[in-house]
């Protein structure tokens, strides 16, 4: 993928999720070299605030998303989890797949260009971010 920088929305991550971040690209570069490189390229081009700041609107790990596919118009709703957290059933996406890597950092109301493993170019927008935790996940931490 060659967009030019310029071409991307400005995304925000916290240093925390981008030490984390930075740990789960390089570790996973030779397993899964495209989607860490895609990882690496998001991380590497955010701007970068102390993890105290207010990021209200802003897709972090945990949040709650809710997002449209522009080229299907399907909307849905995922929580953004790291790789050992994903589960699909539970609309629980990891950070390690093209739409997670998409949305890391992004504002409500922007929209991102992004390639699938089968080299389809896609784009999505953030419609909704929200940091409280679901029923389901409230369910799951008292147990």
């Amino acid at each position: 993928m060659n967009y030019r920088q310029s071409q991307l929305p400005p995304i925000v991550i916290t240093a925390d999720d981008l030490h984390r971040l930075s740990l789960l690209a390089n570790s996973t570069m030779t397993r899964f070299p495209r989607l860490a490189h895609f990882l690496a390229r998001e991380i590497d081009r955010a701007n970068v605030v102390p993890g105290q700041v207010d990021l209200s609107g802003v897709v972090r790990m945990g949040s709650q998303v809710r997002y449209r596919d522009e080229t299907t118009r399907h909307v849905r709703n995922v929580t953004l989890v790291y790789p050992h957290e994903a589960n699909i059933d539970r609309n629980r996406i990891s950070v390690l797949i093209p739409v997670g890597a998409a949305l890391i950092g992004l504002l409500e109301g922007q929209t991102i260009e992004f390639q699938t493993p089968s080299r389809e170019k896609r784009s999505l927008t953030v419609l909704h971010v929200s940091t409280e935790p679901t029923a389901a996940d409230v369910k799951e931490l008292s147990q």
